[in-house]
Parts: structure tokens; C-alpha cells; sequence
């Protein structure tokens, strides 16, 4: 890993570096991806029957999508009673901490026979996209669809790529435990215009989520405004804000939770303690060697990993949120002190006790985060997202010629005189 500090000429633009990671060039997908797309729209099953043959390597024919009964259970018996408990208590976790980010509708009315509000909805159907192969993930299952479930959400989809014909046996059973009996063995792009567009088999969907491959995210990407996404999820990140005191060997082993991900993992230590920093060079190539892939970590500490030494923590929370990481922990004494001054994060992680990995699987928030610094201005996948808020707003006639000159002098204003004329004609002025 490399290391800089705060007085090196380079600190800047590392950080700067940092800032705009974000900016991935999807030009190279983005040509295939729209043709994948228009042909899916435009030939539906056929399309998608074609394109799962050429990148997952099985034929399929249209009937041939769901998933049958027969094969969730036969996953069941692939499965050990002690993962299927630790799914359920998961589960539980999650639905438990989702629940109270639920919105209500609310409605204020006045003596004077006004009445405003916000009705709040959820939205009609959701498609979930899960990755499948050698790296599925039954927890995103968990994060995408039980926020969805607590909000209310009538008619959720999976779409699961099953590459040369093998589905992931978690991934199937978790579907089952949460009750969704709508699953599709399609993948990538064209699982994504699918749900988009809709097929003689896949009915449309509202809203996609889920994490995918750079195809997966392009393909959403266009298809957004046709039905809304959840965001546009980069490679996996983590970001430690770390005194003197943190251990290097906890410090190590998180940066290396997130380097195992991808090749393109974004991590980085940002300390005030010079000895610290050593230390934890040290210790990561110590830990680097036991892992079963240390080539993808290797590869993503040689290409992203970053130590930054700092003048004082309080420097140090300003690179943290200018770098607006997807994951950050706080390993210092008094890690609630700094809660304050935080402004840019996906989940926070306080204490020596709170590793990343706590939040990916049973902590009960979502892992499903911004990333490239989108935290910025995203925030993490929730029940929410999954909810619609409509305006309601009733006046009575008094009311109404209270505001009516008002409401004409604003719209003449503008130049809108069809606006001033809705108002007029209901007072025989127009």
C-alpha cells in the first residue's frame, strides 16, 4: 500500500485522486449494452432466451424462466439447518431495524376547512437483480427485499443468473424464507431490460434494485426514467479513520475485507500516527498471503489501496468526507465524539468491536451503500426507497377567496395566464 502525508506534495492530489473515483468509463459496455437492451425490448422473450444462451452458456425457452417449486426444494437439501438459522436471524435483524424507518401518511386539518397532507404508498412492483455463479450473494436478497416487504410492496421479482444451469442453493432458500415465489434464472443486461420493459413472461417492474457487474449497472443506468433504480453501485470501498491505540491487526483485516471484493476495491487508512501506518503495512502483507484469492487483493491494494498520515484526527475527518466513503470505520478512543462530524458516509462503524463485516450480514442495516463518493448526496438503500409520497390538499370555498388574488398575481407573474384564469372563472372572473 502506498503511503503519503500530510505535508508530502503528493497528499493532494491522492486525495483529489479519491474524490473523483467515481468517474469509471462505462463507454466500452455502454454500445453492447444498449443494443442488449433494445433487442429486449423489442423481441422480449427471444431476446432474452438468446442472450442467456451466449453469456451464461444454457439454452432456455421461455417456459423454462421461473423457478419451479421443485427446485427450491431440492436447494433446501443442499443447505444446513445452521445457515438456514443464521438466514433467520438475519432476517430478523434486518426487518427489525427496517421497520422503524417506515414513513406514515399524515393529514392536518384547520377550523377554517383546510386540509393538507402527504399520502405515502409503496410502490406496485419491484425486481430485485441478485448476482449468481461462484459469487452470489443470498444476503442481498435480504437487504433488497425486506426493505421492500416493510414498505409495503405488493409483487417483488428476483432475477438470478444460473451460469451453464447451476442456481445457488442460498440464494433460493432465503427467497423462499421471505415468501417470493417470482424467481427468474436470467442474468445480466438483458435480465435488467426484462424487468424494464417487460416480456411475455416477465411482467414490467417499478423500480430495479440490486448490485451487478459493470453491464448489470449500465444496463441500469439507461434504463432509469423508464422505471427508477436504486443507484449506481461502483466497486466496494472502506475507509478507517484510526489513532495511535487502534490495533494494525483489526486495522488490516478490514481493509482486506473490502480488497477481496474486486480487483478495483477502493481502500484506505487515514491516521495522525506515523508508527501506526508501518505497523499496518506490515500486518496486511502478513494477512494478504492466507486468503483463499490473494491476487484480487493484492491487485486492488496495488491499484487503490492508500495510506494517508495526517496532521490530527480532526484533518483526518476532513478527508473522510471528502473522500465520502461507502464504508467507514472509526477506530479511535472516543469514536462517538467524532458522530458529529461526519457528513459523507454510507454506514458508520464506531469502535474496535464494529468491524465492516457486522454490517454486511446481521448488525440489521442495509449494506447495500453508495459508492465513488456518492454518499455525497445518496444515502443507503432503506424501506423509504421503496415508498411514494403524494401531496393531498383540500380548501373550502372561503379559503380559496382568501388566496385567489394571490394565486392570479403570482401566475401573471410568471407569464402563465391560463393559471390566473382557473382561479378567475371560479370566482365568474375569467
Amino acid at each position: 500500500m502506498k503511503t503519503v502525508r500530510y505535508r508530502d506534495r503528493e497528499f493532494r492530489e491522492m486525495l483529489t485522486c479519491l474524490e473523483h473515483r467515481g468517474r469509471r468509463d462505462s463507454s466500452a459496455v455502454e454500445e453492447p449494452v444498449r443494443q442488449i437492451l433494445q433487442d429486449v425490448q423489442q423481441r422480449g422473450d427471444e431476446a432474452v432466451a438468446e442472450y442467456t444462451e451466449r453469456f451464461d452458456r444454457v439454452r432456455l425457452n421461455p417456459a423454462q424462466f421461473p423457478v419451479s417449486r421443485k427446485e427450491v426444494r431440492q436447494a433446501y437439501r443442499k443447505v444446513p439447518r445452521e445457515v438456514l438459522a443464521l438466514f433467520e436471524e438475519s432476517a430478523a435483524r434486518v426487518r427489525a431495524f427496517h421497520q422503524r424507518q417506515r414513513a406514515e401518511s399524515w393529514f392536518e386539518a384547520t377550523e377554517d376547512g383546510t386540509l393538507l397532507g402527504q399520502l405515502v404508498t409503496p410502490i406496485g412492483r419491484v425486481g430485485l437483480y441478485v448476482p449468481g455463479g461462484k459469487a452470489a450473494y443470498p444476503s442481498s436478497v435480504l437487504m433488497n427485499a425486506i426493505p421492500a416487504q416493510v414498505a409495503g410492496v405488493p409483487s417483488l421479482a428476483i432475477c438470478t443468473p444460473a451460469p451453464e444451469g447451476v442456481l445457488n442453493p442460498h440464494v433460493l432458500v432465503v427467497a423462499d424464507m421471505l415468501g417470493l415465489e417470482e424467481i427468474y434464472r436470467i442474468g445480466g443486461a438483458q435480465a435488467v431490460g426484462a424487468l424494464a420493459y417487460g416480456t411475455a413472461t416477465i411482467p414490467r417492474v417499478d423500480k430495479i434494485v440490486g448490485p451487478g457487474n459493470i453491464y448489470v449497472a449500465t444496463a441500469k443506468k439507461m434504463v432509469f426514467g423508464e422505471v427508477d433504480i436504486d443507484m449506481i453501485a461502483g466497486p466496494s470501498e472502506i475507509l478507517i479513520l484510526a489513532d495511535a491505540a487502534a490495533d494494525p491487526r483489526h486495522i488490516a483485516a478490514d481493509l482486506l475485507s473490502q480488497a477481496e471484493h474486486d480487483e478495483l476495491a477502493t481502500c484506505v487508512l487515514v491516521t495522525d500516527s506515523q508508527k501506526l501506518a508501518d505497523r499496518v503495512r506490515v500486518e496486511v502483507e502478513r494477512q494478504v498471503d492466507a486468503l483463499p484469492r490473494p491476487d484480487i487483493a493484492r491487485a486492488a491494494l496495488r491499484g487503490q489501496g492508500l495510506i494517508m498520515v495526517v496532521r490530527d484526527l480532526q484533518q483526518g475527518m476532513q478527508v473522510a468526507n471528502a473522500v465520502a466513503p461507502e464504508h467507514f470505520e472509526l477506530l479511535v478512543r472516543e469514536p462517538l465524539q467524532f458522530l458529529p462530524l461526519i457528513r459523507n458516509a454510507g454506514s458508520v462503524f464506531l469502535g474496535a468491536h464494529t468491524p465492516e463485516a457486522l454490517g454486511d450480514y446481521l448488525a440489521g442495516p442495509n449494506h447495500v451503500l453508495p459508492t465513488g463518493g456518492s454518499a455525497r448526496f445518496f444515502s443507503t438503500l432503506g424501506t423509504p426507497d421503496f415508498q411514494k409520497r403524494s401531496n393531498i390538499m383540500s380548501f373550502s370555498e372561503q379559503q380559496f377567496e382568501a388566496m385567489a388574488d394571490k394565486v392570479v398575481r403570482f401566475a401573471r407573474l410568471e407569464g402563465l395566464e391560463a393559471h390566473a384564469r382557473s382561479v378567475l372563472v371560479r370566482r365568474d372572473k375569467a
